[in-house]
């Protein structure tokens, strides 16, 4: 039965990866070793692997439901190890969460090694967070209790410190072709003209000098992160085995680090190429094939209108979600200008995009908030793109007047003007600044922006993924500036330690935790139940005739769902077109009247017609 089975999903996909494979390599020798793999990978899955796959064949709007809830965190800042976070389990559990991310763990290198993002072996756990054994008992562990892991998969780049660059490095030609090699500066200079650098100031130019090879190396992030080449085929199926054996030990979500860069091709900008889009339909097919029960999940931090080409088509489908940045900073940029015309506007231009674009949405996660904002559409209602930029980063440094946020600048050129900002969600939104000036009433507006912010985020179309810590109001770690191997990235910032002594407080009536964890739950549990939170539900923003209040329509099976949330300090009122007719508050149960209405300072109601 499993025979047939592998059989029958190789046959749905042969003909199209075949074409697509030898269309991009020529090569029907690597051909037949790429079938082999993923004959050899499905004979390894385990029997409950193949079970979970054939559910979700018949589910394949699993990950769309209103119950969908995520959570990303490091391994060792929550639980120290793998064994560690298996016991850790029941917390994930009541919190109702559905699918954890957790931090890249693959064997890296130390201490440089980009937060786990300059991998040293794609088929090994790192040793001080555990064994391959140790993942699997996780993923069995989560399986049972419905939670789905998601690990990064960096496709784009290794380690220089791996097997192949070791190899590359001794003078092995082989190894040499799986990167970029180059015996002097002719064609990096020619590469320079085109290809953008991604950190000018920290990790300038795109090449770094080799000097055991003798030979400069593209080197996209930093210098010790050395780009594939997707043009050897050698290279893509390595790749796609060491994704089959994440799969295989349970891995239910890959989210594929830095999409849009895999493939490289000068006299361009080696961003976005059409052959990106070659390499991530082919790995849709694969794992369509050998382990559909997987899902891959793209990182492209890119404009709404160009996202949609990531997802393919719904005849041929790439990645199953996308991270949802541009919202992160939008919703942040709302909350400290009080004005939400840019974060309609963006919404706007997600929610007409076809419907199989799906996005995970978040307000924090363990990067920066980059404000990445429309700047022509900034410009079109009255804002300076670069002033309105360092508004914001001011803003939540704590330095603008009037300021509740307490956090810190990333990456900032003096040059540009340019900067990014870290901090936790509860810092940002001013729980700390009340807390240190032992202020209740800030507090409590602090606590009102959170889940307001929270609120916004769940409703809008894609499902929710929590910050770990968020949950209970984890702040600011300012310890990390003691510590020369963390001082030198504010990033840590907000990677810190889970406090679990803070998360006993959730229970204990009053406190900072238990009003946020509360008040999260009561939004988590709503979303879970209600209709309109069902796969296919249609979003869409409303007028509300203010500025300063964003307003969300779902509509599902019947069902008519209205969000309406106040970004600013003021009472507002609000007016909605042709929203006549009872409706129910769904976070108070009494009754509501969103065609006309006044919302409190930070306010938010979710309401459902009666």
């Amino acid at each position: 039965m499993a025979a047939e089975t592998f059989a029958r999903r190789l046959a749905a996909c042969r003909e199209e990866l075949e074409w697509l494979y030898m269309e991009l390599y020529r090569d029907r020798g690597k051909l037949r070793e790429l079938e082999d793999e993923l004959r050899a990978a499905y004979a390894a899955r385990s029997p409950a692997l193949k079970r979970l796959d054939t559910a979700r064949e018949k589910a394949p709007g699993w990950f769309l439901e209103g119950k969908m809830l995520g959570m990303t965190m490091y391994t060792d800042l929550f639980a120290k190890d793998l064994r560690g976070l298996a016991q850790k389990l029941d917390y994930l559990a009541e919190q109702g969460v559905t699918y954890l991310h957790l931090m890249p763990l693959l064997k890296m290198p130390h201490p440089d090694n980009d937060g786990g993002y300059a991998v040293e072996d794609f088929t090994a756990v790192d040793p001080p967070l555990g064994t391959n054994a140790d993942l699997a008992q996780l993923t069995a562990a989560m399986r049972r209790r419905g939670i789905s892991l998601c690990l990064d998969f960096v496709l784009n780049h290794t380690a220089d410190s791996h097997a192949w660059a070791r190899r590359a490095k001794a003078g092995e030609a082989e190894y040499q072709a799986y990167y970029h090699c180059y015996p002097d500066r002719t064609v990096p200079d020619e590469y320079e003209k085109t290809v953008p650098q991604v950190f000018p100031n920290t990790a300038p130019g795109n090449f770094t000098w080799c000097p055991e090879m003798q030979k400069w190396v593209l080197t996209s992030f930093h210098p010790y992160q050395w780009d594939l080449n997707y043009a050897n085929p050698a290279v893509f199926n390595a790749m796609a085995a060491a994704m089959l054996g994440l799969a295989n030990l349970g891995v239910e979500v890959l989210r594929i680090d830095a999409t849009p860069y895999l493939w490289k091709e000068l006299g361009t900008t080696c961003r976005n190429l059409p052959q990106v889009h070659t390499v991530m339909r082919m790995l849709r097919l694969i794992t369509d094939t050998v382990c559909p029960g997987v899902l891959l999940k793209g990182e492209v931090v890119m404009a709404p209108k160009e996202l949609a080409a990531y997802f393919g088509t719904p005849e041929k489908p790439e990645c199953h979600l996308l991270y949802n940045s541009s919202t992160m900073c939008t919703q942040w940029s709302a909350l400290a200008s009080g004005d939400v015309r840019q974060l309609k506007h963006q919404l706007d231009a997600l929610n007409s995009l076809p419907p199989h674009c799906r996005f995970v949405n978040y307000l924090r996660c363990h990067d920066d908030i980059g404000w990445g904002l429309d700047e022509a559409y900034g410009q079109s209602i009255g804002q300076d793109p670069l002033l309105h930029k360092k508004y914001l980063y001011t803003f939540y440094k704590g330095d603008f007047p009037g300021s509740w946020a307490k956090g810190e600048l990333y990456n900032y050129d003096p040059a540009t003007g340019d900067a990014r900002t870290c901090g936790t969600t509860a810092s940002l939104c001013g729980i700390e600044k009340g807390l240190d000036e032992g202020d209740e009433a800030q507090v409590a507006l602090g606590i009102r922006r959170d889940l307001m912010m929270h609120a916004a985020m769940m409703t809008m179309a894609g499902f929710p993924m929590l910050s770990s810590g968020d949950e209970i109001g984890q702040l600011n770690g300012w310890a990390y500036r003691d510590d020369p191997a963390l001082a030198e990235d504010s990033r840590n910032l907000h990677r810190t330690p889970f406090n679990w002594g803070n998360a006993a407080l959730r229970t204990r009536l009053g406190t900072v935790q238990q009003r946020l964890w509360d008040g999260l739950r009561r939004l988590e549990t709503l979303r879970a139940a209600e209709p309109c939170f069902a796969p296919g539900a249609w979003v869409t923003t409303w007028d509300t005739h203010n500025d300063h209040v964003l307003a969300i329509r779902r509509q599902a099976d019947g069902q008519d769902l209205i969000g309406l949330f106040n970004f600013t300090g003021a009472g507002q009122e609000v007016w909605l077109d042709a929203a006549e007719g009872p409706y129910t508050d769904l976070v108070t149960g009494g009754a509501a009247a969103p065609a006309h209405c006044t919302l409190a300072p930070y306010q938010y109601i979710l309401c459902r017609k009666a």
